[in-house]
């Protein structure tokens, strides 16, 4: 049976040519009144679209004013060829208005106009994000984000995968960020943890017999928000795979990214295989575990030609260089600036030296270089005439970092950068473990849950610090799009691995004994990885920050300012959940 609706027979975007003659109704918001010599026109939008209405009697628009939700009924004419708009769908027709009903009036003045809400203040916009959402950029991100995550479940279930939800309410365990915590009413003393992932869950299903797991999963972690981190939530398409290698995961990501990618963007996109790059050479080569590759340039290290150096700020020191080619001509303004933008990081100069034509230096540093140094520095550095080779010289943890925002901005400013394409590569070989910066102590670098390389013997014998983990990030254009790791799936190994990192046998077995229960009952080896969704959508629309693809995102500071969130409960329901506030002294 067909039930025809009373407000509309047509979307506002639909109304086409093949309307001509016909009665229709549309419906949706008043974007426009406009006033031409006596005909008064009014531009009506809804997701799909706008259409040109005509208003010959002004009594309709009694009470209409912009945003006001109507119906309108009329019939659709051809457009004067005068008055064609070709930036529409509907700009060749209109609407001729023979009623018009209100069905939401607008009561108050607007905080801002709607086709410029993107240059409101955020604060501003997030508070009405029911009118920004109006906006159709805005709007086109969120469709964008829909499709994106349709395409994503479409494409891991032509893999095999299966897609099953993990809970939501969880335990509370050590995985590296701060949980939001859950009072229990009916366990006083006791919390729930809202999943920083569903990591756990995950294994559990490999070790219940799912040989291939999906979701688009929500993950919660009280972090500190950035341009590409969202406070509070996020989403990731998480899959895990029974009796499978590094390698066999990478395949799937290969896939699915590089469709996803290729299907929703224009420009060039890796295809698979994506480029490996170790941990230790991304921090050489890029000063960073987030490599670019869009950027030509690469880091060098000098330090083993200036450990005796006559120059104090490199004796001793980590020396990383950056050969850039065709910007000895560069004039002394841009070179004047590099050392702005190298002291607002921190570093106290930036030195560089020329390359001449005849492959002598020049720059200051120059004289404190032997006959070998010159030769064996333009040897790694590949130099020819015109290169400039700028040097970062600083502690061993602190130059490689250094050295790769300096190679960014050089990529920025020199427009050497690759906009149009997305490079993607895996990050590998991470180390297992680091020392905490404060504490002194061991912890672990990333994923707790990672097999190690070299299993338990590595565990037993090696530097706690020398170990890798078969663990894995992808970055895209310079952006972590995903960690995963090949499992440890072996008790034995797993309380090694977390006595480590200072969490006595039976402290894990405390905090993860679901995990810890079921590897005694035949775990098979297992892998995945989680790419991010936002993050994904952000660098498909192009947006700096991440909660312009977010339909009711948090702002910087953790606050839902539409909703008033973190707001006040009532004492009766703190009882109830047997809390009692501290005094804030």
């Amino acid at each position: 049976m067909i039930i025809e609706n009373k407000y509309r027979s047509r979307a506002c975007g639909e109304v086409s040519e093949s309307d001509i003659g016909k009665v229709i109704r549309v419906a949706g918001w008043v974007e426009n009144i406009r006033d031409h010599g006596g005909i008064r026109f009014v531009d009506l939008r809804d997701q799909y679209g706008i259409v040109q209405v005509v208003i010959p009697e002004d009594s309709m628009l009694d009470g209409v004013r912009k945003e006001t939700v109507v119906t309108i009924e009329g019939e659709v004419t051809r457009r004067d060829p005068e008055t064609v708009n070709p930036k529409i769908s509907t700009g060749t027709v209109e609407l001729r208005a023979a009623s018009l009903s209100i069905l939401g009036k607008v009561m108050e003045n607007l905080p801002f106009e709607i086709n410029a809400s993107t240059d409101t203040k955020e604060e501003v916009r997030l508070k009405y994000r029911f009118l920004d959402l109006r906006n159709k950029k805005v709007k086109d991100n969120i469709i964008l984000r829909s499709k994106v995550i349709s395409f994503l479940r479409s494409e891991m279930e032509r893999l095999g995968f299966t897609e099953i939800q993990t809970p939501i309410l969880t335990a509370s365990s050590p995985e590296g960020a701060r949980d939001y915590l859950v009072p229990s009413r009916k366990h006083p003393g006791k919390f729930y943890a809202l999943p920083q992932a569903p990591q756990q869950f995950k294994q559990l299903l490999m070790v219940s017999g799912f040989d291939r797991y999906f979701q688009i999963a929500p993950c919660f972690r009280d972090e500190d928000s950035r341009a590409d981190r969202s406070p509070g939530e996020f989403y990731q398409l998480d899959f895990e795979m029974a009796f499978a290698t590094q390698e066999e995961v990478f395949a799937v990501a290969e896939e699915v990214l590089s469709n996803t990618f290729a299907k929703f963007s224009d420009k060039k996109v890796d295809k698979a295989p994506f480029m490996r790059i170790s941990y230790d050479d991304a921090m050489l080569q890029f000063g960073s575990d987030k490599p670019d590759l869009r950027n030509p340039l690469r880091i060098i290290d000098l330090s083993d030609l200036f450990v005796e150096s006559d120059f104090k700020p490199f004796r001793g020191q980590t020396v990383r260089a950056i050969p850039v080619p065709d910007c000895a001509h560069q004039p002394r303004s841009f070179f004047e600036q590099m050392l702005g933008f190298a002291e607002s990081i921190g570093m106290k100069g930036l030195g560089y030296v020329k390359v001449n034509e005849d492959m002598t230096y020049a720059g200051p540093i120059d004289k404190f270089l032997s006959d070998e140094q010159r030769a064996e520095i333009a040897r790694r550095g590949n130099l020819k005439p015109d290169y400039v080779l700028y040097f970062i010289a600083d502690a061993k943890d602190t130059a490689p970092k250094l050295a790769g925002q300096i190679r960014n901005e050089l990529g920025r400013r020199l427009n050497l950068i690759d906009t149009d394409s997305f490079r993607m590569c895996f990050v590998v070989d991470f180390p297992m473990y680091e020392l905490d910066e404060e504490t002194g102590e061991i912890g672990f670098t990333h994923n707790p849950f990672s097999m190690p390389e070299g299993g338990l013997e590595a565990l037993n014998t090696k530097d706690p610090l020398t170990i890798y983990a078969q663990q894995y990030d992808i970055v895209c254009n310079g952006v972590e799009l995903s960690s995963g790791a090949v499992r440890n799936h072996d008790v034995d190994t797993l309380i090694r691995a977390f006595e480590i990192a200072g969490y006595p046998k039976e402290v894990m077995i405390s905090k993860f004994p679901a995990l810890y229960n079921a590897f005694h009952y035949g775990a098979p080896p297992h892998a995945g990885m989680a790419p991010g969704v936002d993050r994904m959508v952000m660098l498909l629309t192009g947006e700096e920050n991440i909660r312009e693809v977010i339909a009711f995102p948090m702002n910087s500071n953790a606050q839902d300012l539409l909703m008033g969130a973190p707001n006040e409960v009532t004492e009766q329901q703190l009882r109830e959940v047997h809390i009692k506030l501290r005094s804030q002294q």
